[in-house]
């Protein structure tokens, strides 16, 4: 054999020749190639240097601080290993089928070796399955994003380039894993954010058949205050059975209703052109079935909750809200149930929080789960949610790095800045707050920093148990302007001034 030259472990043993069985393998057969040993970079001594291998020990460059871990590369069709080999010495590399059993076939191929951890490439979804399937087999996962420590000059970009850099990262501790909560909350995460859709995508055909309304001069927005409201759909679905008259549409209006039926029949005269009605029949139709779809999964959501919850707090009850206009809207929407599943399976009530409503809860424990311990302290879990007042700069310009849209810091972040728009007007110490805020920064500037207060409030009482009290408008004014009074006097200070305070 000339120097240098590496045998394939199926060439060693079945006389295949080098390079044969390349691609997708049958159930079975996997491809196997011994790396060897190689230095820092994951690339074989003899492919990056043309010397035979084995002239550069393992050992140099970053100190390997576990061996008995694996690096993955994935792929839609096939799944690139590398780990270490059966004996310890060097590593080797495999590619798998990317159907389940491939998959079987890779996790009993990295027990064989004594693997116990596994770096992921997040690519795509295509990780997901991998990922469930190695947990279920015991394995330590850890999902990571190479592309910042991939970017390194000399690297050939390869599939098993990939893998054995992942692996090598991975062995030397110098990769970070991504959050991930644990199989039970994934499950609910699943179903709230597919529920979170349905809305959004009802959302669109309420905005649809205000526009078939207002291209027939129809105009139930200005009659009422919300379209899918009590009095709104009332009208709607009157339109659609044939009523025409605005006297009769008008006298559908909800007792509580502000309007009286004069100011709103006058609204209610339209054309009624035929195309127009129709859209407006289909429009309602798909807002019916989505609303029977979103009821589907409320019951789901209801009972993977249950699923979760131990069996000593299955019968306990969240106790009443502190707020008495918040317990009319949870009352109203019909979240009572659900707000007891979530105290249920947190242990703490989070919406005794101001501007925190059930839906916000739900969004926040189906992406990060009851147990917080996964962000040490406070910072961490507010800076993971994405509402750390930090602007990274470059070159003296504000680089804008947003979260992904579909991660579970984007969607929990957009939650509390949407909760935290409500305390404009509220008379509370966040309203207080919100609102001092404002007349500095203007009104984005507020809802960042309130949303962050919410996620300072949602951590303590998660992690900590510490209760959140409401100390009010005056107490939280009165603490604001000993603070502003105490700086100034500082500032006066530093000039060779001494402020006093005038007499009442």
């Amino acid at each position: 054999m000339a120097p240098g030259r590496r045998l394939n472990i199926g060439e060693a043993q079945r006389g295949t020749p080098l390079g044969e069985s390349r691609g997708i393998n049958p159930p079975g057969r996997p491809v196997f190639t011994n790396t060897g040993r190689e230095g820092c970079d994951g690339m074989a001594n003899e492919e990056r240097t043309g010397r035979p291998e084995g002239l550069k020990p393992i050992d140099e460059g970053f100190p390997v601080l576990r061996a008995d871990v694996a690096g993955i590369d994935i792929g839609s069709q096939q799944h690139w290993v590398c780990a270490p080999t059966p004996t310890g010495k060097g590593r080797e590399v495999a590619v798998f089928a990317a159907t389940t059993p491939g998959v079987e076939q890779l996790a009993a191929w990295l027990k064989d070796r004594g693997v116990t951890s596994v770096a992921l490439e997040s690519t795509g979804v295509y990780w997901i399955a991998p990922h469930e399937i190695l947990e279920a087999h015991g394995f330590d996962v850890v999902l990571v994003d190479t592309r910042e420590l991939g970017r390194v000059p000399g690297r050939n970009k390869s599939d098993r380039r990939d893998c054995e850099w992942i692996q090598r990262l991975h062995s030397c501790g110098l990769l970070r894993g991504a959050f991930r909560p644990v199989e039970q909350v994934c499950m609910l995460r699943t179903l709230v954010r597919d529920k979170g859709t349905l809305i959004a995508e009802r959302a669109d055909w309420i905005r649809r058949m205000q526009k078939t309304l207002d291209q027939m001069n129809v105009r139930v927005h200005r009659a009422v205050s919300d379209v899918d409201g009590a009095t709104g759909m009332a009208i709607l679905r009157a339109i659609v059975a044939g009523e025409r008259d605005p006297h009769q549409l008008a006298a559908l209006r909800d007792p509580r209703c502000r309007k009286s039926e004069v100011q709103i029949a006058e609204q209610l005269t339209g054309h009624w052109r035929d195309d127009h009605l129709f859209s407006l029949q289909q429009a309602l139709k798909m807002y019916d079935a989505l609303s029977e779809t979103i009821a589907a999964y409320e019951r789901e959501i209801l009972r993977q909750l249950e699923r979760m919850t131990n069996v000593d707090r299955r019968d306990d009850q969240a106790p009443p809200p502190t707020s008495p206009t918040k317990a009319k809207a949870i009352k109203k929407r019909g979240e009572d149930p659900l707000r007891h599943a979530l105290y249920r399976i947190s242990g703490v009530d989070l919406t005794t929080i101001d501007a925190v409503g059930v839906e916000t809860v739900n969004v926040v424990l189906s992406e990060y789960g009851p147990n917080l311990s996964q962000f040490p302290t406070e910072k961490q879990f507010v800076s993971h949610v994405g509402l750390a007042p930090h602007t990274p700069t470059s070159g003296g310009k504000v680089v804008k790095k947003k979260k992904k849209p579909g991660s579970a810091s984007a969607r929990v972040g957009a939650a509390l800045r949407m909760a935290a728009t409500s305390m404009r007007h509220s008379q509370t110490a966040l309203g207080a707050y919100y609102r001092q805020v404002a007349r500095r920064g203007g009104a984005d500037v507020a809802v960042f920093a309130t949303a962050r207060k919410l996620a300072q409030y949602i951590y303590r009482l998660l992690r900590w148990g510490q209760p959140y009290v409401d100390e009010g408008v005056a107490a939280y004014e009165k603490r604001y302007q000993l603070a502003r009074a105490q700086r100034l006097a500082a500032a006066a200070k530093n000039l060779g001034y001494r402020l006093i305070p005038v007499e009442a």
